[in-house]
C-alpha cells in the first residue's frame, strides 16, 4: 500500500485501529497520549521507523516537551496524517513553520521538513521571525540553501549597480517617474543614505570610481536646473507658486545631497559649486520684486547654507583663507536680515513653516563662529566690527569669537613685544 492510501485510511487519535501511542511527556504537567498508528509513522518518519522496528518494540512512544513547544509537537503529527502533496496548504504562519520545521528535523521527518523549508523560502517574513529561521537553518547544512539564498550577501558588481541605478533616481525629478515619481525617489534616497550608513561594506561602494562619476554628474544636473528656475523667477511678471515648488525640490535635492557626500568624500564639489553661484543666487532672491514672496525659499536657502557652513567651518572642507571670508561675506548679511524676517511672519501667521528653528539656529551660529575663529587675525576683525556696527546684534551671536579674538590679539601683542626686547638684547650683547 502506498503513502497516499495508507494516510486516506487513518486517522490521527483514532482509537479503534490505533496500534500505537504516542506520549507527549509536558513537564509542566500531564502527560499527552496521541492514538496513533505505525504504518504511518514509519513511513513518515525514520525516528519512529526506528522505534518500531524491532519485533519486540513497545507501542508506546514517549517523546519530552515543553509547555512552549507542546503545540510544534502536536501539529507535526498531525501533519504526518496529511498527504505529501497537502502539506504546504497546512502551514498558517512563518513562527508555526519554524516550528514544525525543528520538530520536523528532530524526528526526521523529511517530507514535512522539506515543505516546511519550501514555505519559508516562498513566504515573507518579518525581521525578528528572519533572526529565528537563521537560529534554525544554521544546523541544517545544504537543504536549508533555498532560504538563505534570500538573505546571502550580494556580489560586488550587483551591489554596485542597485546602487547606482538608486542614486540617479533619488537625483531625478519626480516628473521623470509617473505616477508615484515622488514617493519613489524619497524612498531612494532614504535607501542611499542607509546603504552608506557606516559598516565593513561601505568603502566597497563609496570608493568606486564610477559611483562617484554618476554622483558628481548628478550634483551637476540638480545645480543646473536649480539656477534655471532661479533665472526665470525675474523674467516673468509674477513669480508663480509652481516656479518656487520647483525651486523648493532642487534646494531639498541640495541639501539631501548634503547628507551623503561626505561620505564619499565629495562635499567639496558641493562647497565649491555653492561658492560659485552664492553671489547670483542672491542677487536674485534678494531682487525688491520677490520682496514679500517665497518666503519657503528664502528660508531653504539658509538651510542648504547652513550645511555648508558646517562643512566648512568644523574642516570637514578645507578651503583657502580667502574663499572662506568671501563664503562667510556673502551669506552673513542676508542670514542676518532674514532671522528676524521669519520669525516675524511666523508670530503674525499661525501654522508659518519656515520660521528658523532652534536647532537650526544653533547649527548656522556654532558653524560660523567656528569659521572665523579659523580665519587670518585682521579678516576676523573686519567681520566681528561688521557685526558690532549693526543696528540690532540679534543673530548670530558671535560673542564668542569676540571674546577668543580679543584675548589672541593680546597675546600676539605680547608675544611680539617679547620677540621685539629677545631681538634686542641680542644686539647688546653683539
Amino acid at each position: 500500500m502506498d503513502k497516499t492510501a495508507v494516510v486516506k485510511t487513518c486517522k490521527l487519535g483514532d482509537q479503534s485501529t490505533s496500534d500505537t501511542i504516542i506520549l507527549l511527556k509536558n513537564r509542566e504537567g500531564r502527560p499527552e497520549c496521541f492514538y496513533s498508528h505505525s504504518s504511518i509513522l514509519i513511513n513518515r518518519s525514520k525516528f519512529f521507523a526506528s522505534q518500531l522496528s524491532h519485533p519486540n518494540s513497545s507501542t508506546f512512544i514517549e517523546i519530552q516537551c515543553s509547555e512552549c513547544d507542546y503545540d510544534d509537537h502536536v501539529n507535526l503529527l498531525r501533519l504526518l496524517y496529511v498527504p505529501a502533496d497537502s502539506i504546504l496548504e497546512s502551514f498558517s504562519s512563518v513562527k508555526s513553520a519554524i516550528g514544525i520545521l525543528q520538530k520536523a528535523v528532530a524526528l526526521h521527518c523529511e517530507e514535512i521538513t522539506h515543505s516546511c523549508i519550501q514555505y519559508l523560502e516562498a513566504v515573507p517574513w518579518e525581521d525578528k521571525e528572519e533572526e529565528q529561521i537563521l537560529k534554525v537553518v544554521a544546523k541544517l547544512g545544504p537543504m536549508a540553501m533555498p532560504i538563505l539564498a534570500r538573505i546571502q550577501p550580494v556580489d560586488l558588481g550587483a551591489t554596485k549597480n542597485v546602487f547606482v541605478s538608486a542614486i540617479r533616481f533619488a537625483m531625478s525629478t519626480g516628473e521623470q517617474y509617473p505616477p508615484f515619481g515622488d514617493e519613489l525617489k524619497t524612498s531612494a534616497q532614504e535607501q542611499v543614505e542607509y546603504m552608506l550608513g557606516e559598516d565593513k561594506e561601505t568603502p566597497l561602494v563609496t570608493a568606486d570610481d564610477e559611483v562617484k562619476s554618476v554622483v558628481r554628474f548628478g550634483l551637476s544636473n540638480i545645480f543646473t536646473l536649480f539656477e534655471s528656475g532661479l533665472s526665470l523667477l525675474l523674467e516673468s511678471e509674477l513669480a508663480s507658486e509652481s516656479a518656487e515648488d520647483k525651486l523648493l525640490q532642487s534646494l531639498s535635492d541640495l541639501e539631501w545631497m548634503c547628507n551623503i557626500l561626505p561620505k564619499m568624500d565629495l562635499m567639496k564639489d558641493f562647497v565649491s559649486k555653492w561658492g560659485e553661484i552664492s553671489a547670483s543666487v542672491l542677487v536674485i532672491i534678494q531682487d525688491e520684486k520677490l520682496d514679500c514672496v517665497m518666503w519657503g525659499l528664502k528660508a531653504k536657502l539658509i538651510q542648504v547654507t547652513g550645511k555648508v557652513l558646517e562643512a566648512v567651518g568644523y574642516g570637514n572642507v578645507i578651503l583657502p583663507a580667502l574663499c572662506r571670508v568671501q563664503l562667510l561675506k556673502t551669506w552673513l548679511p542676508y542670514i542676518r536680515k532674514m532671522k528676524p524676517l521669519l520669525d516675524s511672519k511666523g508670530n503674525e501667521e499661525t501654522g508659518f513653516p519656515y520660521k528658523m528653528t532652534e536647532e537650526l539656529c544653533q547649527s548656522i551660529e556654532g558653524a560660523i563662529v567656528s569659521l572665523i575663529l579659523a580665519l587670518p587675525s585682521n579678516d576676523q576683525a573686519d567681520i566681528l566690527a561688521d557685526w558690532m556696527g549693526a543696528e540690532q546684534l540679534r543673530f548670530p551671536d558671535l560673542s564668542e569669537a569676540f571674546e577668543v579674538w580679543c584675548y589672541r590679539t593680546k597675546s600676539a601683542k605680547r608675544r611680539l613685544v617679547q620677540g621685539l626686547d629677545s631681538v634686542e638684547n641680542a644686539t647688546v650683547s653683539l
